[in-house]
């Protein structure tokens, strides 16, 4: 059996809150597989019976840095394990390096188990060509305001089409291009969908 590194050595546990109300969904990873609580049920999942892993970029409004990682496993089952937590009604809080470890520490120990999961990264293939089409039809329009604006001399109008295109592109931006549909290996893992 291959040691782990000191890294993934060390990420053997992790635990967030989903919300305010109700306990923190905690997981370890043992020599038999992953374990987990949650909202009072538990179990333990061989890391060979894992079958598919999801990495994606989720942020929320209160949250605009949060990742997310969706683990299946074969016969059924699916659980998900945030990179933040509920603080309070007005927080909530990144565990960047924790889920990073967590994550990477999964990843080795499925290897070691000769796992043959299904890893891929980003948002499902339709669900993105409807992003993609979604941001098609908003650009047209747009560009129709920002045509209609200059030819009727609207400048501050024009101007401010500009600006809230700009402040868009740079939110979304970043969402749509870290969560393009792509695949990955247990050694080599996306960087831009880990904190």
């Amino acid at each position: 059996m291959q040691v782990l590194g000191a890294e993934a050595a060390s990420a053997r546990s992790y635990a967030y809150k989903a919300s305010l109300i109700g306990s923190a969904h905690r997981f370890e990873l043992t020599e038999d597989g992953l374990s987990w609580h949650i909202a009072g049920r538990s179990g333990l999942w061989r890391y060979d019976e894992i079958s598919a892993i999801r990495l994606s970029f989720r942020p929320v409004s209160m949250q605009r840095h949060r990742f997310r990682a969706d683990i299946s496993r074969t016969g059924g089952g699916r659980i998900a394990i945030l990179s933040t937590s509920w603080q309070s009604a007005a927080l909530m809080a990144p565990q960047d390096n924790g889920f990073r470890e967590f994550i990477v520490a999964l990843h080795a120990r499925m290897a070691q188990a000769g796992s043959r999961a299904q890893l891929t990264a980003g948002l499902g293939h339709k669900t993105y060509a409807a992003v993609l089409a979604f941001l098609a039809m908003l650009t047209v329009a747009m560009a129709g305001l920002l045509i209609r604006a200059l030819t009727i001399g609207e400048f501050a109008g024009a101007l401010f089409i500009v600006g809230f295109a700009a402040l868009f592109a740079w939110q979304v931006g970043g969402f749509v291009r870290r969560n393009q549909p792509r695949s990955y290996t247990l050694h080599r893992l996306p960087e831009s969908l880990l904190p």
